[in-house]
Protein backbone atom coordinates (compact mmCIF):
# COMPACT_ATOMS: atom_id res chain seq x y z
CA UNK A 1 0.00 0.00 0.00
CA UNK A 2 1.34 3.39 -1.18
CA UNK A 3 1.92 6.51 1.56
CA UNK A 4 -0.82 8.15 -0.59
CA UNK A 5 -3.62 5.33 0.14
CA UNK A 6 -2.58 5.39 3.96
CA UNK A 7 -0.24 3.25 4.35
CA UNK A 8 1.12 1.86 8.18
CA UNK A 9 3.67 4.06 10.10
CA UNK A 10 6.74 1.92 8.50
CA UNK A 11 5.38 3.48 5.34
CA UNK A 12 5.23 6.97 6.29
CA UNK A 13 8.22 9.56 7.52
CA UNK A 14 10.94 7.29 6.76
CA UNK A 15 10.49 4.88 8.70
CA UNK A 16 10.59 2.16 5.95
CA UNK A 17 14.05 3.05 5.36
CA UNK A 18 15.29 2.42 9.34
CA UNK A 19 13.71 -0.97 9.05
CA UNK A 20 15.14 -2.10 5.81
CA UNK A 21 18.65 -0.68 7.18
CA UNK A 22 18.00 -3.25 10.35
CA UNK A 23 16.97 -5.68 7.81
CA UNK A 24 20.26 -5.47 5.57
CA UNK A 25 22.59 -4.74 8.96
CA UNK A 26 21.40 -8.52 9.97
CA UNK A 27 22.32 -9.34 13.32
CA UNK A 28 25.02 -10.29 15.51
CA UNK A 29 23.34 -12.82 18.73
CA UNK A 30 23.90 -16.35 18.90
CA UNK A 31 21.20 -18.62 19.54
CA UNK A 32 22.21 -18.44 23.17
CA UNK A 33 21.63 -14.55 23.06
CA UNK A 34 18.26 -15.64 21.55
CA UNK A 35 17.54 -18.07 24.29
CA UNK A 36 18.90 -15.07 26.99
CA UNK A 37 16.29 -13.13 25.45
CA UNK A 38 13.16 -15.51 25.03
CA UNK A 39 13.51 -17.06 28.52
CA UNK A 40 13.96 -13.60 29.92
CA UNK A 41 10.41 -12.69 28.10
CA UNK A 42 8.57 -15.68 28.92
CA UNK A 43 9.72 -17.07 32.03
CA UNK A 44 9.57 -14.00 34.22
CA UNK A 45 8.76 -14.62 38.42
CA UNK A 46 5.54 -12.78 37.07
CA UNK A 47 4.81 -15.37 35.13
CA UNK A 48 5.47 -18.15 37.07
CA UNK A 49 4.07 -16.93 40.27
CA UNK A 50 0.54 -17.31 39.56
CA UNK A 51 0.43 -20.82 38.39
CA UNK A 52 -0.10 -22.61 40.82
CA UNK A 53 -3.16 -20.40 42.42
CA UNK A 54 -3.92 -20.77 38.45
CA UNK A 55 -4.01 -24.73 39.07
CA UNK A 56 -5.89 -24.17 42.62
CA UNK A 57 -8.62 -22.46 40.19
CA UNK A 58 -8.44 -25.22 38.05
CA UNK A 59 -8.44 -28.34 40.09
CA UNK A 60 -5.99 -30.98 39.57
CA UNK A 61 -7.09 -32.63 36.03
CA UNK A 62 -8.29 -29.58 34.04
CA UNK A 63 -5.50 -27.76 35.55
CA UNK A 64 -2.79 -30.09 34.30
CA UNK A 65 -4.12 -30.21 31.33
CA UNK A 66 -4.26 -26.48 30.47
CA UNK A 67 -0.34 -26.45 31.65
CA UNK A 68 0.59 -28.80 29.39
CA UNK A 69 -1.82 -28.10 26.57
CA UNK A 70 -0.38 -24.13 26.81
CA UNK A 71 3.20 -25.68 27.21
CA UNK A 72 3.11 -27.38 23.96
CA UNK A 73 0.53 -25.11 21.67
CA UNK A 74 3.06 -22.02 22.35
CA UNK A 75 6.51 -23.72 21.61
CA UNK A 76 5.18 -24.83 18.30
CA UNK A 77 3.92 -21.47 18.15
CA UNK A 78 6.91 -19.96 18.81
CA UNK A 79 8.65 -22.17 16.12
CA UNK A 80 6.16 -21.66 13.85
CA UNK A 81 6.71 -17.80 13.72
CA UNK A 82 10.20 -18.12 13.83
CA UNK A 83 10.07 -20.22 10.63
CA UNK A 84 7.84 -17.71 8.79
CA UNK A 85 10.40 -14.65 9.79
CA UNK A 86 11.56 -14.92 5.89
CA UNK A 87 9.05 -16.63 4.52
CA UNK A 88 8.38 -14.48 1.14
CA UNK A 89 11.97 -13.89 0.84
CA UNK A 90 12.28 -10.84 3.26
CA UNK A 91 13.48 -10.02 6.58
CA UNK A 92 11.10 -8.94 9.00
CA UNK A 93 12.14 -7.28 11.93
CA UNK A 94 9.23 -6.86 13.75
CA UNK A 95 6.09 -8.84 14.81
CA UNK A 96 4.04 -5.65 12.91
CA UNK A 97 5.72 -6.52 9.78
CA UNK A 98 5.57 -9.83 9.37
CA UNK A 99 2.18 -10.18 9.86
CA UNK A 100 1.46 -6.82 7.19
CA UNK A 101 3.63 -9.70 4.68
CA UNK A 102 1.07 -12.65 5.51
CA UNK A 103 -1.64 -10.83 5.80
CA UNK A 104 -1.88 -7.35 4.63
CA UNK A 105 -2.68 -3.77 6.34
CA UNK A 106 -5.08 -5.64 8.38
CA UNK A 107 -2.37 -7.68 9.66
CA UNK A 108 -0.21 -5.00 10.50
CA UNK A 109 -2.78 -2.94 12.81
CA UNK A 110 -3.81 -6.48 14.60
CA UNK A 111 -0.50 -6.83 15.74
CA UNK A 112 0.18 -3.38 16.71
CA UNK A 113 -2.77 -3.77 19.06
CA UNK A 114 -2.58 -6.73 20.49
CA UNK A 115 1.43 -5.91 21.45
CA UNK A 116 0.66 -2.93 22.70
CA UNK A 117 -2.46 -4.36 24.90
CA UNK A 118 0.35 -7.58 25.95
CA UNK A 119 3.72 -4.93 26.50
CA UNK A 120 1.71 -2.41 28.56
CA UNK A 121 -0.27 -5.05 30.47
CA UNK A 122 2.69 -7.06 31.21
CA UNK A 123 5.05 -4.45 32.34
CA UNK A 124 1.83 -3.01 34.53
CA UNK A 125 1.75 -6.81 36.05
CA UNK A 126 5.55 -6.99 36.31
CA UNK A 127 6.09 -3.83 38.06
CA UNK A 128 3.76 -4.55 40.92
CA UNK A 129 5.44 -8.18 41.35
CA UNK A 130 8.92 -6.27 41.19
CA UNK A 131 7.58 -3.51 43.87
CA UNK A 132 5.84 -6.76 45.91
CA UNK A 133 9.48 -8.23 45.88
CA UNK A 134 11.21 -5.32 46.99
CA UNK A 135 9.24 -4.51 49.78
CA UNK A 136 9.66 -7.84 51.11
CA UNK A 137 13.24 -8.05 51.32
CA UNK A 138 12.45 -4.82 53.06
CA UNK A 139 10.01 -5.86 55.66
CA UNK A 140 12.76 -9.07 56.30
CA UNK A 141 15.36 -6.28 57.95
CA UNK A 142 12.33 -3.18 58.91
CA UNK A 143 10.10 -5.47 61.41
CA UNK A 144 8.21 -2.47 62.49
CA UNK A 145 5.50 -0.35 61.21
CA UNK A 146 6.90 2.75 62.30
CA UNK A 147 7.99 5.30 59.23
CA UNK A 148 7.62 1.74 56.80
CA UNK A 149 8.14 2.09 52.95
CA UNK A 150 4.67 1.32 51.05
CA UNK A 151 4.55 -0.66 48.21
CA UNK A 152 4.05 2.16 45.89
CA UNK A 153 7.29 3.46 47.08
CA UNK A 154 9.20 0.03 46.15
CA UNK A 155 6.83 0.90 42.58
CA UNK A 156 8.66 4.26 41.85
CA UNK A 157 12.09 3.39 42.62
CA UNK A 158 11.66 0.09 40.48
CA UNK A 159 10.04 2.34 37.55
CA UNK A 160 13.17 4.74 38.41
CA UNK A 161 16.01 2.08 37.74
CA UNK A 162 13.96 1.26 34.38
CA UNK A 163 13.55 4.29 32.99
CA UNK A 164 17.87 4.62 33.51
CA UNK A 165 18.01 1.25 31.19
CA UNK A 166 15.72 2.50 28.62
CA UNK A 167 18.28 4.74 27.65
CA UNK A 168 19.81 1.84 26.07
CA UNK A 169 19.28 1.86 22.27
CA UNK A 170 18.13 -1.85 21.41
CA UNK A 171 17.38 -5.47 22.28
CA UNK A 172 21.03 -6.90 21.56
CA UNK A 173 22.37 -4.12 23.66
CA UNK A 174 20.27 -5.81 26.02
CA UNK A 175 21.99 -9.03 25.79
CA UNK A 176 23.93 -9.38 29.02
CA UNK A 177 21.67 -7.79 31.24
CA UNK A 178 19.36 -10.34 29.74
CA UNK A 179 21.68 -13.72 30.21
CA UNK A 180 21.86 -12.33 34.08
CA UNK A 181 18.50 -12.38 34.30
CA UNK A 182 18.43 -15.83 32.81
CA UNK A 183 20.13 -16.77 35.21
CA UNK A 184 18.28 -15.51 37.90
CA UNK A 185 15.51 -17.44 35.91
CA UNK A 186 16.69 -20.53 37.06
CA UNK A 187 17.93 -19.29 40.97
CA UNK A 188 14.48 -18.13 41.74
CA UNK A 189 13.06 -21.24 40.24
CA UNK A 190 15.33 -23.40 42.32
CA UNK A 191 14.68 -21.28 45.04
CA UNK A 192 10.80 -20.48 45.31
CA UNK A 193 10.70 -24.63 44.32
CA UNK A 194 12.79 -25.90 46.82
CA UNK A 195 11.09 -23.63 49.71
CA UNK A 196 7.85 -24.69 48.72
CA UNK A 197 8.94 -28.25 49.18
CA UNK A 198 10.19 -27.34 52.21
CA UNK A 199 7.38 -25.83 53.43
CA UNK A 200 4.64 -28.22 52.12
CA UNK A 201 6.57 -30.82 54.27
CA UNK A 202 6.43 -28.78 57.30
CA UNK A 203 2.20 -28.17 57.10
CA UNK A 204 -0.08 -30.72 58.28
CA UNK A 205 -0.74 -32.20 55.12
CA UNK A 206 -4.54 -33.54 56.74
CA UNK A 207 -4.89 -29.53 56.85
CA UNK A 208 -4.25 -29.18 53.11
CA UNK A 209 -7.82 -28.61 51.49
CA UNK A 210 -7.92 -29.04 46.99
CA UNK A 211 -11.53 -29.41 46.77
CA UNK A 212 -12.86 -26.01 45.00
CA UNK A 213 -14.14 -23.60 46.67
CA UNK A 214 -17.27 -21.11 46.61
CA UNK A 215 -20.76 -21.06 44.54
CA UNK A 216 -21.20 -22.68 41.00
CA UNK A 217 -20.95 -19.02 39.60
CA UNK A 218 -17.58 -18.44 41.62
CA UNK A 219 -15.67 -21.63 40.48
CA UNK A 220 -16.60 -20.86 37.02
CA UNK A 221 -15.21 -17.63 37.05
CA UNK A 222 -12.10 -17.94 38.66
CA UNK A 223 -11.65 -21.34 36.32
CA UNK A 224 -11.91 -18.33 33.26
CA UNK A 225 -9.58 -15.79 35.28
CA UNK A 226 -6.99 -19.15 35.58
CA UNK A 227 -6.94 -19.82 32.08
CA UNK A 228 -5.71 -16.54 31.17
CA UNK A 229 -3.03 -16.43 33.83
CA UNK A 230 -1.88 -19.71 32.22
CA UNK A 231 -1.77 -17.70 28.79
CA UNK A 232 0.24 -14.70 30.30
CA UNK A 233 2.57 -17.38 31.22
CA UNK A 234 3.66 -18.30 28.31
CA UNK A 235 3.12 -14.76 26.43
CA UNK A 236 5.95 -13.64 24.09
CA UNK A 237 4.53 -11.38 21.37
CA UNK A 238 8.53 -10.17 20.71
CA UNK A 239 9.79 -13.06 18.87
CA UNK A 240 10.46 -11.64 15.10
CA UNK A 241 12.21 -8.32 17.02
CA UNK A 242 14.28 -10.68 19.18
CA UNK A 243 14.83 -13.27 15.86
CA UNK A 244 16.11 -10.04 14.07
CA UNK A 245 19.09 -9.45 16.42
CA UNK A 246 20.29 -13.22 15.74
CA UNK A 247 23.12 -14.06 13.24
CA UNK A 248 22.82 -16.57 10.13
CA UNK A 249 21.55 -19.06 10.28
CA UNK A 250 18.34 -17.02 11.24
CA UNK A 251 16.13 -20.22 11.16
CA UNK A 252 18.20 -23.02 12.99
CA UNK A 253 19.40 -19.93 15.86
CA UNK A 254 16.56 -19.43 16.39
CA UNK A 255 14.84 -22.84 16.53
CA UNK A 256 18.38 -23.86 19.21
CA UNK A 257 17.09 -20.67 21.01
CA UNK A 258 13.47 -20.98 21.48
CA UNK A 259 13.77 -24.76 22.11
CA UNK A 260 16.22 -24.30 24.83
CA UNK A 261 14.51 -21.26 26.98
CA UNK A 262 11.55 -23.92 26.83
CA UNK A 263 13.37 -26.78 27.90
CA UNK A 264 14.14 -24.47 31.13
CA UNK A 265 10.18 -23.07 31.25
CA UNK A 266 9.06 -27.18 31.22
CA UNK A 267 11.70 -27.79 33.85
CA UNK A 268 10.77 -24.44 36.25
CA UNK A 269 6.98 -24.25 35.09
CA UNK A 270 5.68 -27.69 36.10
CA UNK A 271 7.91 -28.22 38.98
CA UNK A 272 6.99 -24.90 40.79
CA UNK A 273 3.11 -25.05 39.54
CA UNK A 274 2.68 -29.04 41.01
CA UNK A 275 4.92 -28.20 43.83
CA UNK A 276 2.96 -25.26 44.65
CA UNK A 277 -0.51 -26.52 44.58
CA UNK A 278 0.48 -30.04 46.14
CA UNK A 279 1.95 -28.06 49.00
CA UNK A 280 -0.59 -25.33 49.64
CA UNK A 281 -3.91 -26.43 47.92
CA UNK A 282 -6.65 -23.82 47.56
CA UNK A 283 -5.18 -21.50 50.54
CA UNK A 284 -1.98 -20.41 47.66
CA UNK A 285 -1.72 -16.98 47.35
CA UNK A 286 -1.53 -15.68 43.58
CA UNK A 287 1.90 -14.31 44.40
CA UNK A 288 3.74 -17.85 45.43
CA UNK A 289 6.34 -16.13 47.33
CA UNK A 290 3.32 -14.56 49.38
CA UNK A 291 2.57 -17.85 50.43
CA UNK A 292 6.08 -19.05 51.79
CA UNK A 293 7.23 -18.70 55.53
CA UNK A 294 10.48 -20.46 55.90
CA UNK A 295 13.29 -20.08 56.30
CA UNK A 296 13.04 -16.83 55.30
CA UNK A 297 16.73 -15.89 54.00
CA UNK A 298 15.68 -17.89 51.00
CA UNK A 299 12.29 -16.06 50.62
CA UNK A 300 14.77 -12.89 50.36
CA UNK A 301 17.12 -14.64 47.87
CA UNK A 302 13.77 -15.52 45.76
CA UNK A 303 12.41 -12.11 45.78
CA UNK A 304 16.00 -10.98 44.64
CA UNK A 305 15.97 -13.00 42.09
CA UNK A 306 12.73 -11.92 40.73
CA UNK A 307 13.63 -8.13 40.75
CA UNK A 308 16.83 -9.02 38.79
CA UNK A 309 14.54 -10.80 36.13
CA UNK A 310 11.86 -8.57 35.78
CA UNK A 311 14.03 -6.10 35.10
CA UNK A 312 15.41 -7.26 31.77
CA UNK A 313 11.93 -8.52 31.10
CA UNK A 314 10.33 -5.07 31.44
CA UNK A 315 13.20 -4.09 28.83
CA UNK A 316 12.23 -6.33 26.19
CA UNK A 317 8.18 -5.73 26.36
CA UNK A 318 8.68 -1.32 26.57
CA UNK A 319 10.48 -1.93 23.07
CA UNK A 320 7.38 -1.97 20.90
CA UNK A 321 6.08 1.39 22.61
CA UNK A 322 9.46 2.92 22.25
CA UNK A 323 9.47 1.69 18.38
CA UNK A 324 6.42 3.91 17.52
CA UNK A 325 8.50 6.64 18.31
CA UNK A 326 11.79 5.80 16.95
CA UNK A 327 10.96 5.10 13.47
CA UNK A 328 9.96 8.42 13.43
CA UNK A 329 12.70 10.00 15.31
CA UNK A 330 15.24 8.60 13.05
CA UNK A 331 14.14 9.73 10.11
CA UNK A 332 14.45 13.20 11.43
CA UNK A 333 16.55 13.79 13.86
CA UNK A 334 20.30 11.87 15.25
CA UNK A 335 22.83 12.29 17.71
CA UNK A 336 22.40 14.71 20.52
CA UNK A 337 18.37 15.45 19.54
CA UNK A 338 17.64 12.00 19.14
CA UNK A 339 18.87 11.06 22.93
CA UNK A 340 16.61 13.80 24.18
CA UNK A 341 13.62 13.05 22.73
CA UNK A 342 14.39 9.42 23.73
CA UNK A 343 14.43 10.36 27.12
CA UNK A 344 11.40 12.40 26.73
CA UNK A 345 9.15 9.36 25.48
CA UNK A 346 10.40 6.95 27.65
CA UNK A 347 10.02 8.77 30.86
CA UNK A 348 6.50 9.68 29.76
CA UNK A 349 5.75 5.76 29.04
CA UNK A 350 7.86 5.35 32.27
CA UNK A 351 5.12 7.74 34.80
CA UNK A 352 1.93 6.24 32.90
CA UNK A 353 2.85 2.49 33.79
CA UNK A 354 4.10 3.29 37.41
CA UNK A 355 0.80 5.47 37.72
CA UNK A 356 -1.21 2.79 36.78
CA UNK A 357 0.83 -0.03 39.04
CA UNK A 358 0.68 2.03 42.13
CA UNK A 359 -2.67 2.95 41.66
CA UNK A 360 -4.14 -0.69 41.37
CA UNK A 361 -1.63 -2.74 42.09
CA UNK A 362 -3.92 -6.04 41.42
CA UNK A 363 -1.25 -8.38 40.48
CA UNK A 364 -3.76 -11.42 39.50
CA UNK A 365 -6.32 -9.33 37.89
CA UNK A 366 -3.69 -7.54 35.34
CA UNK A 367 -1.66 -11.39 34.74
CA UNK A 368 -5.24 -12.21 33.37
CA UNK A 369 -6.49 -9.56 31.42
CA UNK A 370 -3.10 -9.40 30.04
CA UNK A 371 -2.88 -12.69 29.05
CA UNK A 372 -6.44 -13.12 27.67
CA UNK A 373 -6.67 -9.71 25.24
CA UNK A 374 -3.10 -9.06 24.97
CA UNK A 375 -1.13 -13.04 24.84
CA UNK A 376 -3.90 -15.29 23.63
CA UNK A 377 -4.07 -13.31 20.36
CA UNK A 378 -1.08 -13.29 19.68
CA UNK A 379 0.85 -16.17 20.80
CA UNK A 380 -2.08 -18.86 20.51
CA UNK A 381 -4.55 -17.69 17.69
CA UNK A 382 -2.09 -15.89 15.12
CA UNK A 383 0.75 -18.19 14.39
CA UNK A 384 -2.23 -21.00 13.97
CA UNK A 385 -3.56 -18.48 11.31
CA UNK A 386 -0.23 -17.33 9.51
CA UNK A 387 1.18 -21.28 9.22
CA UNK A 388 -2.24 -21.93 7.57
CA UNK A 389 -1.72 -19.02 5.19
CA UNK A 390 1.80 -18.76 4.58
CA UNK A 391 3.31 -21.78 6.41
CA UNK A 392 4.69 -24.54 4.37
CA UNK A 393 1.90 -27.97 5.02
CA UNK A 394 2.75 -31.35 3.64
CA UNK A 395 2.63 -32.78 0.53
CA UNK A 396 0.26 -36.05 1.36
CA UNK A 397 -2.95 -34.96 0.95
CA UNK A 398 -4.55 -37.20 4.33
CA UNK A 399 -1.41 -35.20 6.35
CA UNK A 400 -2.03 -31.93 4.65
CA UNK A 401 -5.61 -32.09 5.66
CA UNK A 402 -4.92 -33.04 8.86
CA UNK A 403 -2.66 -30.42 9.57
CA UNK A 404 -5.12 -28.16 8.81
CA UNK A 405 -7.91 -29.47 11.06
CA UNK A 406 -5.56 -29.23 14.12
CA UNK A 407 -4.26 -25.90 13.31
CA UNK A 408 -7.94 -24.76 12.49
CA UNK A 409 -8.87 -26.16 16.05
CA UNK A 410 -6.37 -24.58 17.90
CA UNK A 411 -7.40 -21.16 16.35
CA UNK A 412 -10.78 -21.53 17.13
CA UNK A 413 -10.27 -23.08 20.70
CA UNK A 414 -7.63 -20.59 22.26
CA UNK A 415 -10.04 -17.62 20.31
CA UNK A 416 -12.40 -18.96 23.14
CA UNK A 417 -10.28 -19.30 25.90
CA UNK A 418 -9.44 -15.55 25.23
CA UNK A 419 -12.69 -14.52 25.81
CA UNK A 420 -13.99 -16.57 28.41
CA UNK A 421 -10.52 -15.55 29.95
CA UNK A 422 -11.30 -11.89 29.59
CA UNK A 423 -14.84 -12.18 31.48
CA UNK A 424 -13.00 -13.64 34.58
CA UNK A 425 -10.28 -11.18 34.57
CA UNK A 426 -12.65 -8.05 33.97
CA UNK A 427 -15.44 -9.20 37.04
CA UNK A 428 -11.71 -10.05 39.46
CA UNK A 429 -11.01 -6.72 38.87
CA UNK A 430 -14.45 -4.83 39.70
CA UNK A 431 -14.97 -6.86 42.75
CA UNK A 432 -10.78 -5.82 43.99
CA UNK A 433 -11.98 -2.30 43.15
CA UNK A 434 -14.69 -2.48 45.26
CA UNK A 435 -12.89 -4.30 47.92
CA UNK A 436 -9.53 -1.76 47.92
CA UNK A 437 -8.82 1.93 47.65
CA UNK A 438 -7.06 3.21 44.98
CA UNK A 439 -2.69 3.22 46.02
CA UNK A 440 -3.91 0.69 48.77
CA UNK A 441 -1.03 -0.48 50.50
CA UNK A 442 -0.89 -4.55 49.64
Amino acid sequence: MSPARGGTPEEEGGGADVEKAAAETGGRGTWRHAAFHVATTIATPAAYAPLPFALASLGWPLGVCSLVTGTLVTWCSSLVVASLWQWNGDKHTSYKLLAKSIFGPWGYWYVSFFQQVASIGNNIAIQIAAGSSLKAVYKHYHTTDDGAMTLQQFIILFGAFELLLSQLPDIHSLRWVNAACTASTIGFAGTAIGVTIYDGHRIDRKEVDYSLQGSAASKIFRAFNALGTIAFSFGDAMLPEIQSSVREPVRMNMYKGVSTAYSIIVMSYWTLAFSGYWAFGTGVQPYILSSLTFPRWTIVMANLFAVIQITGCFQIYCRPTFAQFEQRIQAKDAGYRARMWRLVYTSAYMVVITLISAAMPFFGDFVSVCGAVGFTPLDFVLPALAFLKAGKLPENPGLRHAVKVITSAVAVLFSIVGALACIGAVRAIALDVKTYKFFHDM
